[in-house]
């Protein structure tokens, strides 16, 4: 006989969401700063709770990270295809960039085109 999954209590979705909600309003927060941000709020939670729901949902504390230039070794680079190339009109050079913003009921996605 197989356990039946239990559903996640009520209160520690609304603490997820909590926790969702402030690191979209202060992303360099890390975890340790999170976790003292929580404990203030009046919350019994610890740093290793922190970490687990942040890994479960993809979030890191936005800041520069050791060693940011050097690639990752078998790191596949891309060339720079704008090198020597002089832009001097409008529709030479596009770029896009696509970023998720938070709404109350979910998320929308934003797509921005630019034109160099």
């Amino acid at each position: 006989m197989y356990d039946q999954a239990v559903e996640e209590r009520a209160d520690n979705r609304h603490r997820r969401r909590w926790l969702d909600e402030q690191y979209t309003r202060c992303p360099c927060y890390g975890v340790l700063r999170m976790t003292a941000w929580v404990q203030q709020q009046g919350y019994s939670v610890n740093a290793k709770r922190v970490r687990r729901v942040w890994r479960q949902r993809g979030l890191m504390a936005v800041s520069p990270k050791p060693r940011l230039r050097q690639p990752d070794v078998g790191a596949q680079l891309s060339p720079y295809l704008l090198t020597g190339r002089t832009i001097d009109r409008s529709d030479h050079v596009w770029s896009t960039d696509l970023t998720y913003v938070r709404r109350s009921p979910g998320f929308v996605y934003l797509v921005a085109m630019m034109d160099w």
